[in-house]
């Protein structure tokens, strides 16, 4: 099941976000309106897709510029003393190196919201 669901992530990560998004609003409308049947269970499904690729990209961008930042282990000046890697990955994908904080961060909430296009 596990290898059955990281081939399904690896296919959806293939898409591209804007692609999704604009079905986002014909899944959710179909979402909304419950009915008991096959095809509103895999309406739920495909949207929870979708929100998935936008929650997944949300989550690297915000690592990925926290990572920026000056200061941060993974910025980029940090990242050009770093020699030991042949292919260093991005710092969304590097592992945490700061030592633990005394105090508790904060988290930030993303928002799940399908991006305005424009098109009326």
């Amino acid at each position: 099941m596990e290898q059955v669901l990281l081939k399904m992530a690896r296919q959806l990560r293939a898409f591209d976000e804007a692609s999704l998004m604009a079905l986002w609003d014909k899944y959710a409308e179909a979402v909304g309106r419950f009915e008991p049947s096959h095809r509103w269970e895999e309406s739920v499904l495909v949207l929870a897709m979708i929100q998935g690729m936008r929650f997944k990209n949300q989550l690297f961008n915000h690592h990925w510029a926290e990572g920026r930042q000056p200061g941060h282990p993974a910025a980029p000046e940090a990242a050009a003393d770093a020699t030991t890697q042949a292919t260093p990955e991005p710092a969304a994908l590097q592992p945490e190196t700061q030592p633990a904080q005394t105090t508790p961060r904060r988290g930030k909430v993303l928002a799940f919201r399908p991006k305005d296009t424009g098109e009326s």
